[in-house]
């Protein structure tokens, strides 16, 4: 997986807020009943309701490597079209194609 350049910097100048951060995520993920794919394509929906465009390709990336499919991811996207609106669905979808392109 490609790690941005900026989260790796931040890493390095601060390595115990990182940790902690880590290891916040790892506590959150393994909380519940959801299984790996399934919080993947969570925190997809997640980033693009809250329409983090770096958050929608790292999610991406990450859903891919949890082994969601392409379609899976789209229709992710797909179901935010009522409740974000078409616009931001699209461009959601924009950012989703932007890594799924590469692929």
């Amino acid at each position: 997986m490609r790690v941005p350049t900026r989260f790796l910097q931040f890493g390095k100048k601060y390595p115990a807020v990182m940790k902690a951060y880590e290891a916040l995520g790892e506590a959150t993920a393994e909380a519940g009943p959801l299984n790996t794919k399934t919080r993947a394509l969570v925190k997809l929906g997640i980033a693009s309701g809250a329409w983090r465009e770096g958050a929608v390709h790292s999610h991406t990336r990450r859903a891919l490597e949890a082994g969601c499919t392409a379609d899976e991811i789209r229709h992710v996207v797909l179901l935010a079209t009522t409740t974000l609106g078409f616009p931001s669905m699209m461009a959601v979808r924009t950012w989703v194609e932007d890594v799924l392109g590469r692929k």
